[in-house]
């Protein structure tokens, strides 16, 4: 069987209470009341859930995915409590699970490895209960709910640091030995319920397996001799984030195992959708090198999971999403149909807008991709192939979920990585300008202009930090961008938060290079420097390295995601 998997977590954002969301996991705690799932926000839900399954049933998803394992199954050593509670959320999902399955969907269920309850701090025990928790867990489920076709591991990732609700998780397999034991030992129960096992490849760089997404020698101690038709690998198009510059990831070819792969229609680090970020280009470029890929049996598409933002569109479900709602279908057109980018968006001209001129809107989408790689990555800076520890360093640096950053440090840097500032600059003006040619065609095709406009209004931020990065420095540069920012501001309730700060980075540009060649290698191999101390000294240090930073960075590295830590870990 082929799958074509969407993410079905769109409906339960609905009642997001925070005003910057974490888009990663369903948040729970806000669904809640009384101590236990409440019915109105759950109402709400259903009928977002059955508008949604019956969006992506049409144009041909075949399965849909929801968090998670942990609200569906009871452990012994649970407080009673907890138990009532999840006894109502599994009938809240059944509910679920009945409107998937009427519109021919697979569910299949996500879940960290490896979860607990919050109420309690983990031990270091944790390890040793991680087969025999979730073995029950995958029984109880597969054995109550015949629409789960299956559940997909996520082992590289844990929460963020701002997850609240009855479970937390954290890292517990840091061996590529301990991951292929966990394989191992849940495979005979999946096979023994006829249901998929799917486990994902994303790793963050922490502890030893934290290269598992792109280092051959990780991948084949992990999964070297697994064999059955259940097991599913799922893998990011690249050897990082969703991000653009990147190669694909070779791992695609390194074996025969059965595999899927992951693609974001909701670009959670280009806006998450409050401006046209089209990927339709890139995706078929991404397809067409797939085809020779051994046991390649389809993809999952994100069409809402994924980084931290204040944005809040929904896909499928807001008439503003219409962005996300383009990317969704034309990337399942080129994955699933084998169409050619331009027939796909022809396609979803003829079924979605009517007698909209397609081939204005494809312009349109082509000047949208010119203008993310052109202005807001930065060309030059993000071809360089960059490894620090475990990781890929990400090819966007200045710009990172709902956040611009703009700063001395980050000016010699890109010096160090531009050998033609003049061009870069030359380019962003250049992409800023198309921006104008798109609000036009925008008008012209009925397509939200007011999203064009704050596109124009947040890159025009990023081209004046260009002339900071890149130009001689005076009091007119600095005085642009604190006067954008104000207007920008004013303008936008919701918006990027600028963040700039022009002190003085104290390390001279020659000195940054020679620390750069140190922590930063060109080649995936690892360097003899990388080994003895970039790995296993940072490991030591890291702790003392965090309560180094100055108060005002310090709680950012801290609190974002997972925290710095974990990829020092």
């Amino acid at each position: 069987m082929k799958l074509f998997i969407i993410d079905g977590i769109g409906p339960f954002f609905r009642h997001a209470r925070r005003r910057r969301i974490n888009w990663s996991k369903i948040c729970f705690d806000a669904l809640e009341s009384g101590g236990r799932p409440d019915p109105v926000k759950f109402r709400r839900i259903r009928e977002d859930f059955r508008r949604f399954a019956g969006e992506a049933a049409a144009i041909g998803f075949n399965a849909v995915t929801l968090d998670d394992l942990a609200h569906l199954s009871e452990q012994p050593q649970y407080p009673e409590s907890l138990h009532t509670k999840i006894r109502a959320y599994r009938e809240e999902y059944a509910a679920l699970f009945d409107i998937a399955a009427s519109h021919g969907l697979m569910v299949l269920i996500t879940t960290d490895v490896m979860f607990f309850p919050a109420s309690g701090r983990p031990d270091r025990r944790l390890r040793r209960h991680v087969i025999p928790v979730l073995t029950r867990a995958l029984q109880q489920v597969f054995a109550d709910f015949p629409q789960v076709g299956g559940v997909i591991l996520r082992a590289g990732e844990c929460d963020g640091l701002d997850v609240r609700g009855d479970f937390r998780s954290r890292l517990v397999l840091r061996t590529p030995a301990q991951a292929r034991r966990l394989i191992r030992a849940l495979l005979p129960v999946c096979e023994q319920a006829d249901r998929l096992l799917i486990f994902r490849t994303w790793t963050v760089g922490a502890y030893r397996i934290g290269d598992l997404i792109w280092n051959r020698n990780t991948f084949d101690r992990t999964f070297g001799g697994i064999e059955s038709r259940h097991f599913v690998l799922s893998m990011k198009y690249g050897e990082s984030d969703f991000f653009r510059y990147l190669p694909l990831n070779k791992l695609f070819f390194r074996s025969a195992h059965r595999k899927i792969v992951e693609l974001q229609a909701r670009r959670e680090y280009e806006g998450f959708g409050e401006y046209p970020s089209f990927v339709g280009w890139d995706y078929e470029q991404y397809a067409r090198q797939l085809a020779t890929a051994p046991n390649l049996i389809g993809a999952w598409i994100w069409a809402q999971t994924g980084g931290w933002s204040v944005f809040r569109r929904l896909t499928f479900l807001d008439q503003s999403a219409v962005w996300n709602d383009i990317n969704v279908c034309v990337t399942l057109g080129i994955v699933k149909d084998g169409l050619s980018t331009e027939q796909a968006v022809e396609e979803y001209a003829r079924r979605r807008l009517g007698p909209v001129p397609w081939r204005k809107l494809l312009v349109l989408l082509r000047l949208s991709d010119e203008v993310v790689k052109e202005l807001l990555y930065i060309g030059e800076a993000a071809r360089h192939k960059l490894f620090f520890r475990r990781v890929r360093v990400p090819p966007l640096l200045s710009v990172f979920w709902d956040r611009i950053v703009v700063n001395h440090s980050l000016r010699k840097l890109l010096r160090c990585l531009v050998e033609d500032p003049a061009e870069a600059v030359v380019q962003g003006q250049t992409a800023l300008a198309k921006i104008r040619t798109m609000q036009r065609l925008a008008a012209e095709l009925g397509l939200p202009g007011d999203d064009l406009a704050f596109e124009y209004d947040t890159f025009e931020i990023l081209a004046a930090a260009r002339d900071y990065y890149f130009g001689p420095f005076h009091s007119g540069v600095v005085t642009r961008l604190e006067s954008l920012k104000r207007r920008y501001q004013e303008r936008y309730r919701l918006r990027y938060a600028v963040k700039l700060d022009f002190r003085p980075f104290h390390m001279p540009r020659s000195r940054l290079r020679h620390l750069l060649w140190l922590c930063v290698r060109r080649q995936r191999g690892y360097r003899l420097v990388d080994r003895l101390l970039m790995i296993r000294a940072l490991s030591l240090l890291s702790p003392l390295l965090l309560l180094a930073r100055h108060k005002p960075n310090r709680d950012l590295f801290r609190n974002q995601a997972m925290g710095i830590g974990a990829v020092l870990k």
